[in-house]
């Protein structure tokens, strides 16, 4: 018997130890345990959302792994009633102590149910409960009986003040939230209160509230429809309503410092104008205060911010006073770090210097310098040495977009950011030395409130050297003249690498999607045929003697998540990114191909080591060359589980690989073929543990392969899912934060 097939097997005695002990041996007498609770709906009408009724329900019973079995609530169980032993201490921390069935509780939930269905515009509805007793146990069903449910078969507006009328007639109309014929909802009726409130709270109307807005509902005898009045009152004085609201503009603004030991303002003027969005002698806004909060916040100079507003005595005139505080204006960070790359372990450290107000504007000065080390081990032919990095970045952030004949106005309406950066990064390895020099401008914005980002990076250079190749490494892969090398010999010479690029996000609810599109080469390539420039042998355009990469590239990633309840949760993810070389490349640089397997992809195999296509390595030397590809695929399906404490587990399934758009000798049966995507698709399961620690994730997944398209000729390598063998199809990663 395997060591695996012991360790599985311990687990699952260990498991059915837990299951057998008795969940309800912690219940008091006379009372039973709360096992399970149902909300279904009786009747005709099933356009109801059980499942977010199910928020109302005041308790639910124990906590499920997987929505399968009450671990938590098993380990409590295993333990003893002698609370002075460490075991039983120790058990009942990490489990879950049974929920105990409280009829008051559920007489209430029945309540809340039966009004939230009234709420939602079943104004008829009624809730009955049904309890089952098992032993000790109790089972709930809350049965929802919601009737016919009533709509909105006409709406009046009835406006006293005559300047709120003509603001929601001019700015208004097509954003109401309720229209005829739509059911009546009482939360719609509220959301359009708050709607017009927030309304003429940008429209000058300091002091409004939603209190103002008042409904009254009509319904004709024996039928389900509903004639709808919205008030919208004057301010009552002595009792009676004569008095319109008042409308305010704003007089004056005023900025103060409040660290005590400093004088001058920590931003200048017009950074200051910039950051405010209220403006003396227009209206006041509830949104422009907002945003000026927002826009002081993003401001690293600033630590503390409060503006205060102060109505002048019988006028409708408001004084603004911002009130800030700087922030540290500099900082010196130092951060050790752990490395691991195809198990060679190593150690990195980084020295970091901040100014966070380099130009009084809150611009941001880092400078980082760091070091690295790692041992490498099995590497034939250099015995006795390692890989050692260094380099130094250097990056100013503007808070703001600096673009020419852009409007500042229209600049300070987003929250952005202009980066330059700087970056000489140094690597020796036992076979060769690399040098990388990097330069760019990007900027980042989206609008405050917006779940939508954008970045576009204007430039970013990149020259790659290579100042010494050892002579061994030249002779055994760069100077052989076989095509089989071609990747290798183009990714070991000095290259330049000129990207413009796109990138968009979006994050809303249970959905994010990330796209990302990205060209290099192109504007060179140009000129160079333009101005006549002569190529080489290969047909390319040189630049100052060095090679430039002409290629496009875009990415796209979708995530989408599904909420069973408060602690199990399924994650569906899909990643697919092609890069295609032209002009004046045949080959990607290495940094812009794709590679499949590890921690963020299928987790079957370890990093670098799946694809392309039907590849399988042939040396075991040069394979994180051979193993990467111009397009990629990832799918992935997660069920994400709350343990206890701060622990979470995990099982999956992940489907993907890379492939190349041209057939290289090298990579032979690497190419892609629409006829062959299904054969050639891998797939592994696995299970993980996630530790949360609030700031960071820290992830252990184990996975193991179940469908290997780089298979030999025996099907037990074609498919492990039903031929499993330990030592050759597992891959454990270690990784922070969660895979997509």
């Amino acid at each position: 018997m395997s060591r695996v097939f012991r360790n599985v097997v311990c687990m699952a005695v260990l498991m059915l130890a837990l299951a057998s002990c008795s969940t309800t041996r912690f219940v008091p007498e006379g009372h039973t345990l709360l096992n399970a609770v149902h909300v279904d709906v009786a009747g005709e009408y099933k356009d109801i959302n059980t499942a977010a009724l199910r928020a109302y329900v005041r308790q639910k019973p124990n906590s499920r792994w997987f929505s399968l079995l009450k671990l938590p609530l098993h380990v409590y169980s295993a333990a003893g009633t002698d609370t002075t032993k460490w075991l039983n201490r120790m058990l009942q921390s990490i489990g879950e102590p049974p929920v105990v069935f409280d009829s008051t509780k559920a007489v209430l939930t029945q309540g809340d149910l039966r009004q939230q269905l009234i709420n939602e515009g079943f104004l008829k509805a009624d809730v009955s409960m049904i309890t089952s007793q098992h032993g000790r146990k109790t089972d709930v069903t809350y049965m929802l009986q919601p009737g016919q449910p009533y709509f909105i078969h006409h709406i009046s507006y009835q406006i006293d003040d005559p300047c709120i009328s003509r603001i929601l007639q001019a700015e208004d109309t097509l954003r109401r939230l309720l229209h005829e014929g739509m059911r009546f909802d009482l939360n719609k009726l509220d959301a359009e209160r708050k709607r017009i409130t927030a309304l003429l709270a940008d429209s000058g109307y300091f002091r409004f509230n939603k209190e103002y807005i008042t409904y009254r509902a009509d319904t004709a005898a024996g039928s389900q429809l509903i004639s709808l009045t919205l008030r919208l009152g004057l301010l009552t004085r002595n009792g009676r309503p004569d008095t319109l609201h008042s409308r305010y503009r704003v007089n004056s603004i005023e900025y103060a410092n409040t660290d005590p030991t400093g004088r001058r303002l920590p931003l200048r003027q017009a950074v200051l104008n910039e950051c405010t969005h209220l403006s003396e002698g227009n209206y006041y806004s509830a949104t422009g205060l907002r945003n000026t909060y927002n826009h002081f916040g993003r401001m690293q100079a600033i630590r503390y911010t409060n503006i205060s507003l102060a109505p002048e005595p019988d006028t409708t005139l408001l004084n603004c006073n911002i009130q800030l505080q700087a922030a540290k204006p500099s900082t010196i960070s130092f951060q050790p770090e752990g490395t691991n790359t195809a198990g060679d372990l190593g150690a990195a450290a980084s020295l970091t210097y901040q100014n966070r107000n380099l130009l009084r504007g809150s611009e941001v000065l880092s400078l980082q310098l760091r070091g690295a080390y790692e041992a490498i081990k099995g590497l034939e032919g250099y015995e006795g040495q390692d890989f050692t990095e260094y380099s130094l970045e250097a990056r100013l952030q503007f808070p703001r977009l600096l673009v020419p004949f852009f409007s500042t106005h229209a600049s300070s309406a987003l929250t952005s950011t202009s980066e330059l950066s700087l970056l000489y990064d140094l690597q020796d390895r036992p076979e060769f030395h690399r040098r990388v020099l990097s330069a760019a401008w990007r900027y980042k914005w989206h609008r405050p409130g917006s779940n939508q980002h954008f970045q576009l990076d204007v430039l970013d250079l990149n020259y790659v050297f290579m100042p010494w190749i050892s002579s061994t490494f030249r002779r055994e892969y760069l100077e052989n003249e076989t095509s089989r090398n071609a990747i290798l010999r183009y990714n070991y010479e000095d290259l330049f690498i000129t990207k413009f690029g796109v990138g968009y996000s979006y994050a809303k609810g249970p959905v994010a999607i990330k796209l990302n599109l990205e060209t290099s080469g192109n504007l060179l390539s140009g000129a160079s045929a333009l101005f006549g420039a002569r190529q080489d042998e290969n047909g390319h355009y040189r630049l100052f003697n060095i090679a430039f990469a002409q290629y496009a590239k875009a990415d796209i990633d979708v995530t989408r998540s599904w909420q069973i309840d408060e602690q199990n949760q399924i994650v569906a993810h899909i990643g697919f990114g092609i890069a295609y070389p032209y002009g004046n490349s045949s080959v990607l640089p290495f940094e812009k191909r794709y590679f499949s397997g590890g921690a963020n992809s299928v987790r079957g195999w370890s990093v670098r080591s799946l694809g392309p296509g039907k590849y399988r390595e042939r040396d075991g030397r040069i394979n994180f060359i051979s193993q990467t590809g111009d397009m990629k695929l990832d799918m992935n399906l997660e069920y994400r589980t709350h343990l206890f404490w701060k622990l979470g587990a995990a099982a999956f399934i992940d489907a993907g690989n890379v492939w190349t758009l041209r057939n290289y000798d090298m990579q032979p049966e690497g190419q892609f073929k629409p006829e062959e995507l299904l054969s050639q698709l891998a797939v592994s399961y696995g299970m993980g543990m996630r530790l949360n620690l609030g700031y960071f994730i820290l992830r252990f997944d184990l996975g193991m392969k179940a469908v290997n398209p780089a298979y030999k000729s025996d099907d037990d390598e074609h498919f492990p899912l039903l031929h499993p063998r330990f030592s050759r199809d597992y891959a454990f990663h270690f990784a922070v934060g969660l895979p997509f």
